[in-house]
């Protein structure tokens, strides 16, 4: 498949949404809503939950599944709310000792005046500061869309795993055709240059685990074998870690980026 194909079928109608992907590998999945200083963002979506038996927090990025949904929910775009309830949930985590998954699925937060006003930046700052010094197990998904800080505030995490169709930048595609080729080229010009997909990103060492889609991607029903696999990876890779060398080995996971 061309990537320019593959970046298509990433932002295709139909495609399973962060929120789906929490009900297929948390069925009790308990929501949990609020920043506690100005509301509830639809587009970050969190709660409790248990993995074969043990307690986990999931914090999920959700598109949504329609047309009605994704206006709803800002197209996956949180503002700083969002990360706000994000933020608290991290840190509830490690108040419980509870290992956080996190779904990772916009194309970057919302960049409007009303959300420079509430403290976009600094939530978001936040949010990468509490991952970075939290004592307990970050697992993060890439699901289809991985843009930037928006991307990132959830996805600085002890290991990643990326569906087959994703990709995960510092800006999108066309974004970077803008800034750096002033529209003079197209996204379908420069996408082969990018190494922003799944396969690419596990080659720098940034991507843990590729997960396998079917033909035509990743949507719903998911099959269920390969769902329990999933989950049972996931937690064998939670049980791997050492909580007294999380932090350490947190670093020196990020120093190697880019050797």
């Amino acid at each position: 498949m061309s990537k320019i194909n593959n970046l298509n079928l990433i932002r295709s109608e139909g495609r399973l949404t962060g929120k789906q992907l929490v009900d297929v590998l948390f069925p009790d999945f308990e929501e949990l809503k609020g920043d506690r200083l100005y509301g509830d963002d639809s587009a970050i979506v969190c709660g409790i939950a248990t993995l074969f038996d043990k307690p986990v927090t999931v914090v999920a990025q959700n598109k949504g599944a329609n047309f009605e949904e994704r206006v709803a929910n800002n197209f996956g775009m949180a503002h700083p709310e969002g990360y706000r309830k994000a933020e608290r949930m991290f840190k509830l985590a490690e108040k419980f000792n509870r290992p956080i998954i996190t779904i990772v699925d916009t194309a970057g937060a919302y960049p409007g005046i009303e959300s420079e006003e509430r403290g976009q930046a600094s939530s978001i700052a936040n949010c990468l500061m509490t991952l970075a010094d939290i004592k307990v197990p970050v697992i993060t998904i890439i699901l289809s869309e991985g843009g930037s800080g928006g991307a990132l505030a959830l996805a600085h995490a002890d290991y990643i795993y990326s569906f087959e169709n994703a990709y995960y930048s510092v800006i999108s595609p066309e974004g970077y055709a803008e800034i750096l080729y002033k529209s003079e080229k197209s996204v379908e010009e420069i996408i082969d240059d990018l190494p922003i997909f799944a396969d690419s990103l596990q080659e720098l060492g940034i991507v843990d685990y590729i997960i396998p889609e079917p033909e035509g991607g990743i949507c719903l029903p998911i099959d269920s074998v390969q769902s329990y696999k999933l989950q049972e990876h996931i937690a064998n890779v939670i049980n791997s870690f050492n909580p007294k060398q999380i932090r350490a080995h947190r670093y020196e996971r990020f120093r190697k980026f880019g050797r």
